[in-house]
C-alpha cells in the first residue's frame, strides 16, 4: 500500500513538472508574436507619417495665391521663361486662336498663366455687343467664383503706350468696375475682342490691347451675332469649352 501511494505521488509530480515546463515556452511564443505586431505597427506608422508630410508639402505649395501686392512681381518673373505666345479658344460655335504681344509682358503672362491653370474652361462670353465686341472670362456659376478665390484677387496696371490700337480682331483687357479704380486697373480674369471694322479706336488709351486673333475670326463674328438679352448676355450661353496654350 505504501509503495502504491509513493508511485501515485511520483506520477502527480512528473505531470506537474511537465506542465510547468510548457508555460515558459508558450509565454515566449506569445511575446515574440507581440514583438512582431509592434514592429509592424511601427513600420506602418512611419510610412503614414512620411505620406502625410509629402501631402502637407504639396498643399503648402498649392496655397500660393495672387494678391495686389505680389501679382506684378510674380508675372515679371513668370514672363521671363515664356516661350509661347498663342492660345486656342474652343466654343460650340467653333474655335479661334489669339497671339499675344511680347511687349505687353504682364498681360501676356497673366493670360498664359490663367489658361494653364484651367481658369477659362467653362467660363462664358457673357457680354456680346453687336458690331462692337465680345467679352469673355466670366460666368454666373459658383465654380468660377471659387476658381478666382483659389488663384487670387488682384488687378493689373494698364499698359497702353506700346503702340497697339483697337483694330478689328484685337484682344484687350477691360478695366475693373470697382468704384475705387481711378487708374483704370485691368480686370485680369476677363478679356474682350473687337469686332468693329476697321476698329474701335475710341478705346485706345483707356484699355490695354495685348494680342490679336490670328485664326478663326469668322467664329468670333458668329459669337457676335447671337441673340442677346438684358445686359448684353447671350440668350443661349456661349461657353468656353476649352482654352489651351499652343506649345
Amino acid at each position: 500500500m505504501i509503495l502504491y501511494r509513493l508511485y501515485a505521488i511520483a506520477i502527480v509530480l512528473l505531470f506537474f513538472m511537465a506542465s510547468c515546463g510548457d508555460d515558459p515556452k508558450g509565454n515566449s511564443s506569445s511575446v515574440a508574436e507581440k514583438d512582431q505586431k509592434t514592429d509592424s505597427v511601427t513600420d506602418d506608422s512611419t510610412v503614414s507619417t512620411d505620406t502625410t508630410k509629402i501631402k502637407n508639402d504639396e498643399e503648402e505649395e498649392n496655397k500660393f495665391v495672387l494678391t495686389e501686392d505680389n501679382a506684378v512681381d510674380f508675372f515679371y518673373e513668370y514672363q521671363k521663361d515664356l516661350t509661347v505666345d498663342k492660345v486656342k479658344i474652343t466654343t460650340r460655335l467653333g474655335s479661334f486662336t489669339v497671339q499675344l504681344y511680347d511687349n505687353v509682358p504682364y498681360h501676356k503672362a497673366n493670360f498664359i498663366y490663367l489658361t494653364r491653370k484651367g481658369y477659362f474652361d467653362d467660363t462664358q462670353f457673357h457680354r456680346v455687343v453687336k458690331d462692337f465686341i465680345i467679352q469673355g472670362g466670366n460666368s454666373d456659376d459658383r465654380k468660377t467664383g471659387r476658381k478666382r478665390s483659389e488663384i487670387g484677387r488682384y488687378l493689373l496696371p494698364p499698359d497702353t503706350r506700346k503702340g497697339h490700337r483697337h483694330h478689328r480682331g484685337t484682344l484687350s483687357m477691360p478695366s475693373s468696375e470697382k468704384e475705387e479704380n481711378p487708374h483704370m486697373l485691368a480686370s485680369p480674369y476677363e478679356f474682350f475682342i473687337v469686332v468693329t471694322d476697321p476698329g474701335s479706336y475710341h478705346l485706345d488709351g483707356d484699355f490695354t490691347p495685348f494680342g490679336r486673333v490670328i485664326k478663326g475670326m469668322d467664329v468670333v463674328d458668329k459669337i457676335n451675332q447671337v441673340e442677346t438679352g438684358e445686359g448684353d448676355w447671350p440668350q443661349q450661353n456661349i461657353y468656353i469649352q476649352k482654352a489651351e496654350v499652343v506649345e
